[in-house]
């Protein structure tokens, strides 16, 4: 019964990527649209190669072979599996298992970064920083927290509970939403994007429909990554899973409807893009205690995302000149961690109390901020001098799909400059 649930669970996953396919470049400019859908099915492409033949050799699973070195405990430092998982029977075993779903879910994290980069993120550096986030930097945390890793074994050496993760909040969210800051730190904003006095210029989405469908799908690849994570990484019974589908949609509910609220409120009129952004922001706040929360507690969390994401997407335009066209770090790493941190303050745990476990989730995240961001961030600073990141001076305001393609996302219409933005 749980293999095929499973099964099942995993085989929706790529509706979430379809659905954030759909948010990116509908949040873009029309004439960078078709050069965003196809860095995602390079991304996934790129990712899913790496990830089989080196990543998930790191990864590994829980009991299975590691790296580890003692320092007054022992740290689990990486897995050591064979290269080209040749140690999988794809028998419907555990691990074959593990290598499906992680397939899918390193591609996720590499896709959040496109959103920051939209407009201005040449193909080619996309493809080597996907390789890089499969081949080395996701499967790194990945094994901390769902290869029987350090954060999963804090009880035995430091006498408090395991950092808990069980939809990838912070996996393949945080991690995500990491690489889409570092990659937005060193493209810098778009042409006209800010004035000589820092004012910032909105450059609205070309597709706010799209965006609203790809919510949808997002929902439906969201519940399949939880359950499919809950099961194999945290032994939740099939019966548990109908829980998991509940506070799945309940997040996405609470996410949206709070940022339609804080937006009518702020703006005097719901925002459709920050509502869309409130959505999946509550998926992902949500996904990090999906197994072990009320749903009481999630609608309480994923509002609480709904409203930060807002906050935040403002805070980064507009006081930190950090230009996020499609809110990907907010969204992500925001609302991650804000998740992560809820599940210790209303996780329900048979043991360790509700002190050990907040505390075990600082330490996931004080990880997460203090050891993978600057990882993650030295990484593409390298690529960037190997080959640059951001495309010509005037490539981004010609268009990605003209300038790297050689043909927009559009032909049949004649698509104007940006008359909002000075040039």
């Amino acid at each position: 019964m749980s293999l095929v649930l499973c099964l099942l669970s995993i085989i929706l996953v790529p509706l979430a990527a379809a659905g954030l396919a759909l948010i990116h470049q509908g949040l873009g400019r029309s004439r960078s649209a078709a050069h965003a859908m196809l860095a995602t099915l390079c991304v996934l492409g790129i990712s899913s190669i790496v990830f089989v033949v080196v990543g998930f050799s790191w990864v590994g699973s829980a009991g299975g072979p590691v790296h580890s070195f003692v320092a007054g405990a022992r740290w689990d430092w990486i897995g050591a599996e064979p290269f080209l998982a040749r140690s999988i029977r794809f028998d419907g075993s555990r691990g074959s298992l593990e290598l499906c779903l992680q397939m899918f879910a390193v591609g996720l994290a590499g896709m959040i970064p496109i959103s920051a980069g939209t407009d201005r993120w040449r193909l080619a550096p996309i493809c080597f920083a996907s390789a890089l986030l499969a081949g080395f930097t996701y499967p790194l945390f990945a094994h901390w927290v769902w290869g029987g890793g350090w954060l999963v074994q804090l009880l035995p050496n430091f006498g408090i509970p395991g950092f808990v993760d069980a939809g990838g909040a912070g996996v393949v969210q945080v991690v995500g939403g990491l690489m889409a800051l570092s990659v937005a730190w060193i493209l810098g904003p778009r042409r006209g994007k800010y004035s000589n006095e820092a004012i910032a210029a909105a450059i609205p989405g070309h597709n706010i429909v799209q965006v609203l469908f790809g919510c949808l799908l997002a929902l439906v690849g969201w519940i399949g990554l939880d359950s499919a994570t809950s099961i194999l990484f945290y032994s939740a019974p099939p019966e548990r899973i109908v829980a998991v589908v509940i506070n799945a949609m309940l997040s996405a509910s609470a996410g949206c409807l709070a940022a339609v609220a804080t937006t009518q409120v702020r703006y005097g009129k719901p925002d459709a893009s920050l509502s869309a952004n409130g959505w999946i922001a509550g998926l992902v706040a949500g996904s990090a205690g999906c197994a072990f929360l009320s749903p009481v507690a999630v609608i309480f969390t994923c509002a609480v995302a709904g409203v930060l994401v807002t906050l935040m997407v403002e805070t980064f335009e507009l006081r930190l000149l950090v230009d996020d066209p499609g809110g990907a770090i907010s969204v992500h790493a925001g609302a991650g961690i804000w998740g992560l941190f809820a599940v210790g303050i209303f996780g329900q745990f048979p043991a360790g109390t509700r002190g050990e476990h907040i505390l075990a989730q600082l330490v996931g995240v004080a990880t997460l901020l203090g050891l993978m961001l600057p990882l993650i961030h030295t990484g593409n600073l390298l690529l960037n001098c190997i080959s640059p990141y951001r495309v010509d001076r005037d490539g981004d305001w010609q268009g990605m799909d003209i300038r790297e393609l050689g043909a927009g996302a559009y032909p049949e219409f004649v698509v104007h400059a940006d008359e909002f933005v000075p040039r």
